[in-house]
C-alpha cells in the first residue's frame, strides 16, 4: 500500500465532523493562516511516514465506538490534498470496511487532484478563511480562487459539505465581509451547515518554539456575545450557522 506523511493522529475526535471520529492529521501545508494553531504541520518533510494500511488497522479498532456514535474518520491536516494517492488509498479502504470518511480540507487543490479523491468522500469539511480575495492573500498567502472553485465543484457533483469559518476579531469579523460571505452561502444546495470558530491562542508557543513571528500578538479571542451576533447575521440569511467549540 502507498506511504504518506502524517503529523498525529487522534482516536477520539469530536471536533471534525459527525460522531467520534478518528482523525489523521497529514503533514504539509500550502498555507500560512496567521491564526493557524499547528504551524507544525507546515513543512512538507517533516512528520512520520506511515502505511495507508498501518493507518487502516488502526482505525478498525476504534470502529465499534465511531460505528455507535455516528462517527467516522476524517483526514485533516495540514492540507491533505498534497498527498492524493495516500489520502485517496486510506479513504477508498475506510469505505470497503463500512467507514464514514469525512475530508477537512482549505480547498487549495486543482480541481483534477480532488476528483480523484472525491468517490471516496462521504463529508468534506471546507474553510473559507476570507470571502474577499485580497483579504485571504494576506491572511493565508495565497488566493481563494481554488477554495471557491472547489465549491462549485461540489456543488456539480451534490457532493454534502459543511463550510468552516474563523472568526478573528479586527481581521475576519468584519460585518460587511460577513454579509457577503453569508449571501453567498445562502445560494449554495450542497451546504448542510457552517461552523464558526472562535479564534483562539492555544497554539501561539508552537509559533515561538518554530521561531516563527506571531502576527496577531496582542488580539484576544472574541466574547460569546459577539459569536452570538455574527451567528444570528447568518441564520437571517437563512443558512444554519453553529458556533463550535475549540478543537
Amino acid at each position: 500500500m502507498s506511504t504518506g506523511l502524517i503529523h498525529s493522529v487522534e482516536s477520539m475526535g469530536v471536533h471534525d465532523g459527525p460522531g467520534i471520529r478518528y482523525v489523521v492529521f497529514t503533514q504539509g501545508c500550502p498555507l500560512r493562516c496567521q491564526y493557524c494553531h499547528n504551524p507544525d504541520t507546515w513543512m512538507r518533510k517533516a512528520g512520520k511516514r506511515v502505511e495507508a494500511g498501518e493507518l487502516l488497522l488502526r482505525v478498525l479498532k476504534c470502529k465499534p465506538y465511531m460505528d455507535s456514535s455516528g462517527g467516522g474518520v476524517t483526514i485533516s491536516g495540514g492540507e491533505p490534498t498534497l498527498q492524493p494517492g495516500f489520502v485517496r488509498e486510506l479513504l477508498k479502504a475506510c469505505k470497503e470496511q463500512g467507514i464514514h470518511t469525512a475530508l477537512d480540507t482549505s480547498g487549495y487543490v486543482t480541481p483534477e487532484v480532488f476528483s480523484s479523491i472525491l468517490p471516496y468522500i462521504d463529508l468534506v469539511l471546507l474553510d473559507i478563511k476570507h470571502i474577499k480575495e485580497e483579504k485571504h492573500r494576506d491572511l493565508t498567502g495565497v488566493s481563494n480562487e481554488r477554495t471557491l472553485e472547489l465549491i462549485s465543484l461540489l456543488e456539480k457533483e451534490k457532493q454534502p459539505y459543511w463550510i468552516r469559518h474563523v472568526i478573528v476579531p479586527g481581521i475576519t469579523d468584519n460585518r460587511d465581509d460577513l454579509n457577503q460571505l453569508a449571501s453567498y452561502l445562502s445560494n449554495l444546495n450542497g451546504l448542510e451547515r457552517v461552523e464558526l470558530l472562535p479564534y483562539h491562542r492555544l497554539g501561539v508557543y508552537k509559533w515561538q518554539e518554530l521561531g516563527y513571528e506571531y502576527r496577531l500578538e496582542g488580539i484576544e479571542p472574541p466574547s460569546r456575545g459577539q459569536m452570538q451576533e455574527i451567528k444570528g447575521l447568518f441564520i437571517k440569511k437563512g443558512v444554519s450557522a453553529s458556533i463550535a467549540v475549540h478543537g
